[in-house]
């Protein structure tokens, strides 16, 4: 009985390394027109953004039935934007954005399009209520590495329980924080309060959780 749990183990770690491997490796491009949302999503482990643009590269993408005129310009590209769809994006499973992101406009007489190529990698996903405690942990030999982390409310339903409707309304709150990383990256284990004093509140009056996603790295020398 113990060889044939040993093997069971071992068998499943094979597979769950391939699925990784799999899911790291396959990279995805999407490109989305105009003003429409441009949608990332990952059906296993979350979004690591490979590169991005916003503006304009050739004239048949996002072609269509534009005027040749305004697709005439294929040195549009905007500084920063990749940045900008990194920041939004990595860590989650679902990212939406439109170019109304996008802090300017990088030729106006020309109809553009974003582009991202990005990668599925495997992840640790956890949801803490607010002033709850939060745990990571990895393994010996393994360290903390944060993805992303944001201390809101993106859904009416998660850490509803015996909560005032009021406080759940508002579903647009979204903050965004490194302080996750920065108290719990290159550590094996890590704990802190799911608080408005340690993450910030750009949503007073609103019951939020945290939403992170992390992973376990093999740690330098190990």
């Amino acid at each position: 009985m113990q060889h044939t749990q040993s093997g069971t183990s071992l068998l499943l770690s094979s597979l769950l390394a391939a699925a990784c491997l799999l899911v790291s490796t396959v990279a995805q491009r999407v490109i989305t027109c105009g003003n429409h949302v441009h949608r990332l999503s990952c059906e296993t482990g979350v979004i690591r953004v490979q590169e991005s643009m916003y503006g304009r590269r050739d004239r048949d993408t996002c072609s269509g039935e534009k005027a040749e005129e305004v697709a005439i310009n294929t040195a549009c590209s905007l500084e920063g934007a990749e940045d900008t769809i990194r920041t939004s994006c990595d860590g989650k499973k679902v990212c939406e954005v439109t170019p109304a992101i996008f802090a300017r406009d990088p030729c106006n007489d020309t109809f553009k399009y974003i582009q991202t190529t990005y990668t599925c990698i495997p992840a640790i996903h956890l949801i803490t209520c607010e002033q709850s405690m939060v745990e990571l942990q990895c393994d010996q030999g393994h360290v903390i590495h944060v993805y992303h982390a944001d201390f809101g409310r993106r859904d009416p339903h998660i850490c509803s329980v015996r909560r005032e409707a009021s406080h759940m309304e508002n579903i647009k709150c979204s903050n965004p924080t490194g302080k996750v990383a920065e108290r719990c990256n290159g550590k094996r284990t890590c704990s802190m309060r799911a608080s408005s004093g340690m993450l910030g509140d750009t949503c007073p009056h609103m019951y939020k959780y945290l939403e992170l996603t992390y992973n376990c790295l093999k740690s330098v020398g190990a």
